[in-house]
């Protein structure tokens, strides 16, 4: 009697197992898939939670999963028909690669009903990503971009006037860490590379693709900005490779530290006071600002069981958090609601500069190649490597060249 008892539960068990991934297709539920398992996950959970307490028709089951497994899954699950999410937060560089596949919908005859999800009402560079072969395939959440953290107290020492126009130069940074180094104080951490480098690269006037389908980074302007870093290094004024760069600067051993705007939390860890601003620039001129950013953006993938009427519970969703993006905010990060610039407790937020100044707001550039993801692949595994001298710049290029060119063709048969 045990045994059969033992079996009875054990295919209880599979049977909930099993519909855990199902679809919704039967219940009165949007499942949301979104990538964030960090803490602004616990910000977009508490989004959902606000969201449901309205009593939608439709309630939102919310999904986070970490990052590279989310977008593993997603061509298998469109592949199979099976389980596929109605809703998704993807990144913006990955739309044109997902709309040139045939994976999404348009979100064209759905948003008569809803005449405030338009252009005006968004950040224009967050907003125009999503526009493709004349139909809208997303809509953003928002837009967070790489900025630059600073120890004002090691300011105030190193670079007393390097703040005066909110903009510190490559120069202003390499004078203070020449002045630092003696008390054993470094300039800048070299952080996540790809936004680093794209920064860079962009002010040179690189560009990642110049027909809209090869690479192009093995240039003079790859060169250009990796010699800038790789000369910085060699200076013995930015981080070593190995160590954990922001804690060198929440330790109080860095004067500036670029990193993301959703880094805030962590800054918060800091025993001295610091401040944001724009990462480094070539030149003080504001017009000539480029300020690495990227969007989330909300879309949906084809699937079969998602009906006009869900659809529009969908877009009922974005329509709400397009109004209510304050809790996104409290996260580090900018939403693209353009309706969150009047909110009071907004413009005191240290990101907010970005978007309340208009010349601001105009630097943040998205690099939407649609082979984005293979360069920052590249980017990741090789950039550290060429900054701190483990191969050189003309091999590293050639390299990440190749590579990328590889799967590009790839892709292309």
């Amino acid at each position: 009697m045990k045994k059969w008892i033992g079996i009875l539960i054990a295919l209880l068990l599979t049977i909930g197992l099993s519909g855990c991934g199902s679809s919704s297709s039967s219940k009165k539920e949007i499942v949301f898939w979104n990538p964030f398992t960090g803490p602004d996950g616990k910000n977009m959970k508490k989004m959902v939670d606000e969201y449901n307490k309205t009593n939608p028709k439709y309630k939102i089951k919310n999904i986070s999963m970490k990052e590279a497994d989310m977008y593993t899954k997603i061509p298998t699950v469109v592949n199979s028909g099976k389980n596929i999410p109605d809703l998704t937060i993807v990144h913006a560089e990955r739309i044109k690669q997902y709309v040139d596949n045939g994976m999404l919908v348009s979100y064209d005859n759905s948003l008569k009903d809803f005449p405030e999800i338009k252009e005006e009402n968004y950040v224009p560079e967050a907003w125009k990503i999503g526009q493709l072969n004349g139909k809208r395939y997303s809509i953003p959440l928002d837009i967070h971009s790489f900025i630059m953290y600073y120890n004002k107290d090691l300011v105030k020492k190193y670079a007393p006037h390097a703040l005066d126009d909110h903009i510190v130069t490559f120069d202003e940074i390499k004078k203070a860490g020449e002045a630092a180094k003696k008390d054993g104080i470094k300039a800048l951490t070299v952080s996540w590379v790809k936004p680093d480098f794209l920064s860079l690269y962009a002010q040179y006037g690189g560009k990642l693709t110049e027909n809209g389908v090869d690479p192009t980074l093995d240039n003079a302007q790859a060169k250009k900005a990796f010699q800038l870093w790789k000369n910085f290094s060699q200076l013995g004024i930015t981080t070593k490779d190995g160590e954990d760069y922001f804690q060198q600067f929440l330790a109080g051993k860095v004067i500036f530290a670029p990193e993301g705007i959703w880094m805030q939390n962590e800054a918060k860890e800091a025993k001295f006071d610091w401040g944001i601003t724009n990462a480094p620039q070539l030149s003080s001129d504001k017009s000539k600002m480029v300020t690495w950013s990227s969007s989330h953006q909300f879309v949906m993938f084809k699937s079969k069981d998602r009906d006009a009427a869900k659809t529009k519970g969908i877009l009922e969703f974005i329509d709400w958090v397009r109004g209510h993006s304050i809790t996104w905010a409290k996260a580090g990060q900018n939403p693209a609601s353009l309706k969150i610039i009047k909110e009071d407790a907004y413009k005191k937020m240290p990101q907010s500069f970005l978007l309340l100044d208009p010349v601001e707001q105009k630097s943040l550039k998205i690099f939407d190649y649609k082979y984005n993801g293979y360069v920052s692949d590249q980017l990741d595994a090789n950039g550290n490597d060429i900054i701190f001298g483990k191969t050189t710049i003309d091999k590293g290029l050639k390299s990440m060249q190749k590579n990328v060119q590889d799967k590009v063709d790839k892709d292309k048969k």
